[in-house]
């Protein structure tokens, strides 16, 4: 049946929708079976910014030789603190892979069920807004896991007020940080998109941003502060760098769209 089919009644297309979410369900599914059955693999990919040798760390360490001020190897232990902690970590992050690695089909789904009612030229939009925001989100997560997470870690896992207190971060504390700081990039590298798709509403213009460059500055920098909670100023500038590019690309963007409207 056809999901965009007006002739349908609500029911069938109530049942559409079911069937949609059942498969999208179902391939999840199957790829979390997947990624838990491949622990080792999954979780030498989570951990691997705890390690000094992850790929960020030893390109730092070698820009730092270069510069002459070696840095030391760090070294922080985590911590189960829970009976069934681990096997619990273990399921949630299979199944948080197995929805990440059925994303595109996801959105296939999604978009299959709702590009029937939609105009050939809504179709178009939808389908370039649909792509280039997976993208785009998809660059926010791999910049967080990079570049963003694993300097956050390193100065907070390192951080002592004396040399009495020794850090052990649980490994909770570790995944749960990881994923939120990864999710909220990922959000953040929607913006671009967002002012697109808000140009052609008409709703913002490229002028209007640039009158409120200085405000966005200032939004830009408590936005990193939430994201790393640090007060290293060489971290709060790695991630507010990129958002302000964003900014700047957005302004780019709105200016070709307004030469451009919307048919």
């Amino acid at each position: 049946m056809d999901a965009g089919n007006p002739k349908l009644s609500f029911w069938e297309h109530l049942d559409e929708l079911r069937g949609a979410l059942v498969r999208i369900g179902l391939v999840a599914l199957g790829f979390a079976i997947v990624a838990f059955c491949f622990k080792n693999l999954l979780f030498s990919v989570l951990l691997a910014p705890q390690n000094s040798s992850f790929v960020t760390y030893a390109l730092f360490t070698r820009i730092a030789e270069w510069t002459g001020s070696p840095q030391s190897d760090f070294s922080v232990q985590l911590i189960n603190t829970g009976l069934a902690r681990q096997f619990i970590v273990h399921m949630k992050m299979a199944l948080c892979a197995g929805f990440f690695i059925a994303s595109p089909y996801i959105l296939y789904q999604l978009f299959r069920f709702v590009s029937p009612a939609l105009y050939a030229n809504e179709r178009l939009y939808a389908t370039r807004v649909t792509a280039s925001g997976y993208l785009m989100f998809i660059l926010g997560v791999l910049l967080s896991y990079f570049l963003i997470f694993p300097l956050t870690f390193r100065f907070l896992g390192t951080y002592q007020v004396s040399p009495a207190v020794s850090n052990l971060i649980s490994l909770d504390s570790y995944i749960s940080t990881l994923l939120s700081m990864c999710l909220m990039m990922g959000i953040v590298f929607e913006i671009p998109v967002l002012c697109w798709l808000f140009a052609k509403l008409g709703f913002i213009s490229a002028s209007f941003m640039r009158r409120y460059r200085k405000h966005a500055v200032v939004i830009i920098l408590v936005l990193a502060a939430i994201i790393t909670p640090t007060s290293d100023i060489v971290t709060l500038l790695v991630v507010s760098l990129p958002m302000y590019l964003l900014y700047e690309i957005s302004i780019l963007l709105i200016r070709h769209t307004e030469k451009s409207p919307m048919q």
